[in-house]
């Protein structure tokens, strides 16, 4: 295995920095760094939380979301708390995880995060979806990392960022899209008014159809919605 491509050298640097400081300004803005980065992780090296309350999957889901990610990759990087000397521990995305190895994934995305930092990772996660260039996708993925890794509820999380608890959820049901259209999200092929209207299909082969039929006649959104 190929340990050099797991966590690259600015984030090794960036973890090791953050555990030998005691200045909290410093350790601040070194926190609000990693929490914008993402590393590539070989999913043996990864931990499940014995806290996980969630101790079943179906198996039939998991199977499906592992052909989408043979497909389309991972979109959507898991989050793991560095425990040092190349280990980690699972915080969420344990679907994911288990997804990506029944494909036989090698190397998947992650967030890394370091302990007791919460309240610096909650200002640095806000602080990144008020930036002006992220698409739909990465508003999305960024509400839910504030869910997951805060604790925070739909209504907490629109009073943190400002926005409507309907704006919220319409971000956050695109990650119950499939890979490919979320690919599509994030490349800007779609809009977000595409992907809400995509969203609000039951049926999953009707949902891909649409999908397919949306990409190859540049329908409108109207036309979409119709």
């Amino acid at each position: 295995m190929n340990k050099k491509n797991e966590v690259s050298k600015g984030l090794r640097s960036l973890l090791s920095n953050i555990e030998k400081t005691n200045n909290p300004a410093e350790r601040s803005q070194l926190v609000k760094e990693l929490t914008g980065s993402v590393a590539t992780i070989s999913p043996e090296l990864i931990e499940v939380n014995p806290f996980q309350v969630r101790t079943e999957f179906d198996n039939e889901q998991l199977l499906e979301l592992a052909q989408s990610i043979k497909t389309s990759g991972l979109i959507q990087p898991i989050t793991v708390r560095s425990l040092g000397g190349n280990k980690y521990q699972l915080i969420s995305g344990e679907r994911r995880l288990r997804a990506a190895k029944m494909a036989g994934i090698k190397e998947i995305p992650a967030y890394i995060r370091v302990a007791n930092d919460q309240e610096m990772l909650e200002m640095a996660l806000v602080e990144n979806i008020q930036r002006a260039d992220l698409n739909a996708l990465e508003i999305a993925i960024s509400y839910q990392r504030l869910m997951d890794e805060c604790s925070i509820t739909h209504e907490q999380l629109s009073d943190r960022v400002g926005k409507n608890r309907s704006t919220v959820t319409n971000y956050v049901r695109l990650l119950k899209l499939p890979a490919q259209i979320q690919a599509s999200v994030k490349s800007g092929e779609l809009s977000m008014g595409h992907a809400r209207a995509l969203a609000g299909i039951d049926n999953l082969a009707l949902q891909l159809r649409v999908f397919k039929e949306t990409t190859q006649q540049s329908l409108s959104v109207r036309a979409l919605s119709n």
